[in-house]
């Protein structure tokens, strides 16, 4: 098993036990049969499938184009090869979660995330199976393996796992760093470069009219320098009280793993979150 597999496993679940320790992991407030199960089935087929075959079919696909350009960029600068795929992956990400909150179609792909009534790290890879497959950002980080930076991806991918699972936990590492008044400068630094608990779940808050929601912003995985930069972030250094999205309908266990393959229930036409409550308004 690769080292950088080892390290995002220990990564997942050193905040899993803390979470068990913290916040009781497996009994989350108003959680339902049906989130486990979608969380449990979108990780497994997320690890074991999709990430693997996304990468594979995109370097054998570019393997196929430009065969002349195998491992062509593998003596680039660390520091450039790091900058393609933050740029490549992480804010090709960022989009791609934007435009998720911009199109019904492509929010009925991402619903299934937003559909938990709390924070965890049981989040981080609950999505319909089909979303990640579509992500821009995973072809193209395979096509910069095929260039000859897997050995930059390798730990690139344990940086970015390490922040987007402690952004999603509800035991928030920044809070305490807030009390502290001398760190404050250092935290304003950090909190507008990477997400954090407070700016991510600020992402995950359930009604519009809380001070510390923004649903339609905050949309930053690794960085959260990406929602600086284009004008959707929000800092408050609060917490929502309460997660989830207002005038959401339910789903079924089949519309959230498998839309649109299963759309029992109807399909996402209407604003929904703080889209919603601003059209009302």
């Amino acid at each position: 098993m690769p080292s950088s597999t080892i390290a995002i496993i220990a990564i997942y679940l050193g905040f899993a036990v803390l979470e068990l320790w913290r916040s009781n992991l497996f009994s989350k407030q108003e959680q339902t049969r049906d989130d486990g199960i979608v969380e449990a089935v979108s990780m497994v087929v997320l690890l074991a499938f999709t990430q693997p075959m996304v990468l594979f079919s995109a370097a054998a696909f570019a393997g196929l184009v430009a065969p002349q350009y195998e491992g062509a960029l593998s003596g680039l600068n660390i520091f450039a090869a790091i900058g393609l795929f933050l740029i490549l992956d992480d804010m090709m990400q960022y989009w791609w979660h934007r435009a998720s909150h911009t199109f019904p179609w492509l929010y009925n792909l991402h619903r299934a995330h937003h559909n938990a009534k709390y924070m965890s790290v049981r989040l981080v890879y609950r999505n319909n199976l089909f979303y990640y497959a579509m992500m821009p950002g995973i072809w193209l980080s395979g096509v910069l393996i095929y260039l000859g930076l897997g050995w930059v991806y390798a730990g690139y991918i344990v940086v970015k796992l390490l922040v987007i699972t402690g952004a999603h936990s509800d035991v928030a590492w920044d809070k305490p760093l807030y009390a502290i008044r001398w760190l404050s400068p250092v935290m304003w630094v950090v909190e507008r470069t990477i997400s954090t608990p407070a700016t991510h779940h600020a992402h995950h808050g359930r009604h519009a009219d809380d001070p510390a929601v923004h649903y339609k912003g905050n949309y930053g995985n690794l960085l959260f320098f990406w929602d600086v930069l284009f004008g959707t972030a929000k800092i408050t250094r609060s917490f929502p009280t309460s997660y989830g999205v207002e005038n959401l309908a339910p789903a079924t266990l089949g519309q959230q793993l498998m839309w649109p393959l299963f759309p029992e229930q109807r399909d996402l036409d209407q604003p929904v979150g703080e889209e919603a409550a601003n059209s009302a308004a």
